[in-house]
């Protein structure tokens, strides 16, 4: 899986699966633009970036929320601009607030669709109008098991990644004839700085780990890398004939 010269967007990349996704495809040689809300503290840019320029490869950082549609336009027209299009759209930013149907409010509920789905909806809407004059490109939205499985205490999640998944079948077939392929990538737990600091916050952080891995077919949690691996193939060259696809990378859990 190649991507030299391919120009890629990745939201909620300051971390976790995201930081992952970015460093991967600066890997294989892809122009790389990073979007999280806002800098590091005390700087203009993000480690992401750092990392990535001070392996040799080219990269730039567009602060922004993708849940305000005035700010995903100026996120994706800025990195258009930056290297001239957009061959690649990673819609990887999200959030999660747990909560069942008594005990979600009205805005953390909305809080979860705006980033989640609007965030998606939003970046796309602006991402499509340049791969189309350019003559097609990739878009590849996180979903996650919440999305194919019912989850305890995660009412708002589990329905705002189910309606990425059929937004993203819905995008799969609305471009499909503008060369622009559309697919989703579901992971299950992953071992990024969001669980481990659950865990270590636990009263016990050795039954909260256990917790999270015993519901993993596997035995264990995923790594960043594997679930950054399946995006990139999501997004490759070799997989050109796959869209409208759900990518499910979850240690069985969903089997």
């Amino acid at each position: 899986m190649k991507f030299k010269d391919k120009v890629v967007l990745i939201t909620g990349a300051r971390k976790g699966i995201g930081k992952a996704i970015a460093l991967k495809f600066a890997e294989n040689g892809a122009k790389v633009i990073v979007n999280a809300t806002k800098p590091d503290e005390g700087r203009e840019d993000i480690e992401t970036v750092n990392i990535i320029k001070s392996n040799g490869g080219e990269a730039v950082f567009i602060a922004g929320d993708v849940s305000n549609i005035k700010s995903a336009g100026k996120i994706v027209n800025e990195a258009a601009s930056y290297f001239g299009r957009i061959d690649i759209l990673i819609n990887n930013a999200g959030i999660v607030i747990p909560g069942n149907l008594s005990n979600t409010s009205e805005r953390d509920f909305d809080m979860t669709i705006d980033v989640n789905v609007k965030g998606t909806f939003f970046m796309s809407k602006f991402a499509v109008e340049h791969m189309k004059k350019q003559g097609g490109g990739v878009i590849v939205n996180m979903g996650s098991v919440a999305a194919l499985k019912g989850h305890i205490d995660r009412a708002a999640y589990c329905a705002s990644k189910g309606a990425v998944v059929s937004l993203s079948r819905a995008m799969a077939a609305d471009y499909v004839k503008d060369n622009i392929r559309v697919n989703v990538v579901c992971p299950g737990t992953t071992y990024t700085p969001a669980i481990k600091e659950k865990i270590d916050n636990a009263e016990n952080p050795e039954e909260m780990e256990a917790v999270f891995v015993n519901r993993q077919p596997v035995g264990r949690l995923g790594k960043v890398d594997e679930i950054a691996h399946a995006v990139l193939f999501a997004a490759c060259e070799e997989a050109a004939y796959m869209t409208g696809s759900v990518i499910v990378i979850d240690g069985g859990m969903t089997m």
